[in-house]
């Protein structure tokens, strides 16, 4: 009986493990983990958190190995993100610091794997459902905690950043540590919650709270790079709803158009900058980054072609200790994506991340625009805002902002593959 129970028992188990449910549950957890990584360190530190990942890491392979032969694993991942991160694996050769940067590279495709998972085992559809979910708990639980530090006890909550600046009507900080990060979470949050309510998965009430709440946390956060991504995010939405009602004959010819237009709105935008910035009152902000990227320029030029190492966010030793020193602040990052990979994996990493992000946008662009279904455009958006906020700021390059990067490019890769079309023909 005793014998008999046993493989019972496994066929159970093995049965819960590649169900859909659980493979929903772990869409979940991976995109709350990634999202509120900050908080999860505050809380319980990074002994914490990496027991956090490695537990979620664990329970994905073993859904992956139970769903095997039931996932198409032909090109599964697209070849840019392969020579990113094996250019960023390569960099501990010549890191100047080692130890740090395996760790850190480690880190990188940990949540790589978790975007990988996600884009696997659910569809698009599911993904947003999974965001919208997730940013709805985290941003009411930045809101409630914001309330609680600002306005009833007007005490700062300093483990988590929270400064308690509700009342003077922001900048306000949440459970992402800074103005920044939750004006982008707010920010991919909005755009999910509009394709919510545009495919209908969510009734019109919870849609229109749910922007609602977007809305009001991305203005209470005080943040312009965000305001730059939102105009940016709303003008490629509107190009996108007038190309999918056009006729599929001149379609080329729009998309052409708009190529040239974006093209000489940037080269506009770039002349006009500091225009830009004075009208967002964002003349300290913009000070701040210049103050980065002249001491960045300093170091750049001792190791241009491969970088000091990656090691993601900035840690406490050279060459990074001496930009804080000549900022006289201390900085996670350098404010900028594509500059943060030119130091520390070179121009050549430079070159592989802003291919990853244009092969990845330009292939979800296509689909958005040719797709009937509402759903396409979730991608599409999702990495025009990661292009446009990472001129300004790094979140591409880490947990929730990699691991959005990776679930956008593979699922763009997925639907729109040279390597599937090779194997058609």
């Amino acid at each position: 009986m005793t014998s008999s129970g046993a493989p019972g028992r496994v066929e159970a188990v093995r049965e819960f493990v590649g169900s859909a449910r659980f493979a929903q549950a772990l869409a979940l957890l991976a995109v709350g983990l990634a999202f509120s990584a900050h908080a999860i360190r505050a809380v319980i530190g990074w002994p914490g958190l990496l027991a956090a990942l490695a537990a979620l890491l664990v329970l994905c392979g073993a859904s992956l190995v139970t769903r095997w032969r039931a996932i198409e694993w032909y090109g599964i991942l697209p070849i840019s993100i392969l020579v990113f991160v094996g250019w960023c694996a390569a960099s501990v050769i010549w890191s100047s610091n080692p130890g740090l940067s395996v760790l850190r590279v480690a880190y990188l495709i940990a949540f790589g794997v978790l975007g990988v998972y996600v884009a696997l085992m659910r569809d698009t559809i599911q993904i947003v459902r999974a965001f919208g979910d997730t940013m709805r708990v985290l941003l009411g639980v930045s809101i409630v905690l914001e309330v609680f530090s600002g306005i009833l006890f007007d005490v700062p909550i300093r483990f988590l950043g929270i400064e308690g600046n509700l009342a003077a009507l922001g900048p306000i900080q949440g459970v992402f540590g800074s103005r920044n990060m939750l004006g982008f979470v707010a920010l991919i949050a909005l755009i999910t919650f509009i394709v919510e309510w545009r495919t209908h998965i969510v009734t019109r009430t919870k849609a229109i709270a749910s922007l609602a709440l977007a809305l009001i946390i991305l203005a209470l956060s005080g943040s312009p790079t965000t305001w730059i991504a939102l105009g940016a995010a709303l003008l490629a939405l509107a190009a996108l709803y007038g190309l999918r009602r056009v006729s599929p004959d001149t379609r080329w010819r729009w998309q052409l158009a708009l190529l040239i237009t974006a093209a000489a709105a940037l080269i506009t935008g770039w002349i006009l900058r500091v225009r830009i910035i004075e009208l967002l009152d964002a003349r300290a902000e913009f000070d701040v980054r210049l103050d980065v990227w002249r001491e960045l320029s300093r170091y750049l030029s001792l190791n241009p072609l491969q970088g000091w190492g990656w090691v993601g966010k900035w840690p406490d030793a050279p060459p990074y200790t001496w930009i804080e020193a000549g900022t006289g602040r201390a900085h996670e990052s350098a404010l900028n994506a594509y500059l943060d990979a030119y130091f520390q994996v070179g121009v050549i990493g430079a070159v592989l991340f802003a291919a990853l992000i244009g092969v990845a946008l330009v292939r979800a662009w296509l689909l958005a625009s040719n797709r009937r279904s509402v759903v396409y455009l979730w991608p599409a958006l999702m990495l025009v805002a990661i292009a446009v906020t990472s001129a300004a700021e790094s979140f591409a390059l880490s947990e929730g902002g990699w691991m959005l990067v990776v679930i956008c490019a593979v699922k763009a890769a997925r639907d729109m593959s040279w390597r599937d079309a090779l194997k058609r023909t």
